[in-house]
């Protein structure tokens, strides 16, 4: 679920994996994994895209509407 997520927001962001990887300290390999489901993110990197996103952990992962 998560990264479905992370994908849809990117893509409203209308931002990249590698910009997006800068912005919260990531590399774009890393944000790739998580939006195939390969990876999923530590808590700390969950934070981080909340909060880049401004949306709750819980619409990050999917437990409510985006």
């Amino acid at each position: 679920m998560v990264r479905t997520n992370v994908k849809q927001l990117r893509s409203r962001h209308r931002i990249s994996q590698a910009d997006l990887g800068k912005f919260i300290g990531v590399t774009d390999g890393t944000i790739s994994k998580l939006e195939n489901g390969r990876n999923y993110p530590s808590m700390e990197l969950a934070i981080k895209l909340a909060d880049f996103f401004d949306v709750s952990l819980d619409e990050l992962i999917g437990r409510s509407k985006l």
